[in-house]
């Protein structure tokens, strides 16, 4: 599966607070994470325990917006698992949080669709690109994982405007919603 490249950029104001998030290196407590473990698949959970702490923490805050959401029917474990892997392709590019802010910036700065180009290559630059091409990559690491198709997908397109999504509506909205404070 491939993700288109082209991206709007996130708010400023979102990408400040995950800043600040991450700047505690924890990841969930021990709570959260066995609501984890009783969510995922163990291919899932091996390619959850490759998150950084902050991904993490951020990732149950989105699957627990969705469930409040979409309630426990509507937040199937499908639903819950993108929700908690949607950018588990990040763990592809190496880089740290403060390592994500210049790549961000960079992403801004020179358009998204250089990343899959950068992506491929060896250093810094390499390691840029499959940061701002995790949409893509992690969409391929969950497919490899046999994750559902909605859990994917949603890897894939959570980046992609609303009309290029292929979730049910409500769920992508969710999800989104979530996922942007």
């Amino acid at each position: 599966m491939t993700a288109p490249s082209a991206r709007p950029s996130p708010p400023l104001r979102h990408l400040v607070r995950r800043f600040v998030g991450a700047l505690s290196p924890s990841g969930p407590d021990a709570e959260a994470e066995e609501w984890v473990r009783q969510t995922l698949s163990p291919a899932e959970i091996d390619l959850w325990r490759q998150m950084t702490g902050p991904d993490r923490r951020h990732a149950v805050v989105v699957a627990r917006r969705v469930v409040a959401e979409l309630g426990p029917a509507g937040a199937t474990a499908p639903v819950r698992a993108a929700a908690l892997l949607h950018d588990v392709g990040k763990v592809e590019s190496g880089l740290g949080t403060l390592g994500r802010v210049p790549a961000t910036a960079l992403g801004m700065i020179s358009g998204h669709r250089r990343a899959g180009h950068w992506a491929s290559g060896r250093g810094p630059l390499g390691r840029v690109g499959r940061y701002l091409d995790h949409s893509r990559i992690g969409a391929e690491l969950l497919e490899q994982a046999g994750s559902d198709p909605l859990t994917v997908a949603w890897a894939a397109e959570h980046h992609l405007p609303a009309g290029r999504w292929s979730l049910p509506a409500r769920v992508a909205a969710a999800l989104k919603a979530a996922d942007d404070d």
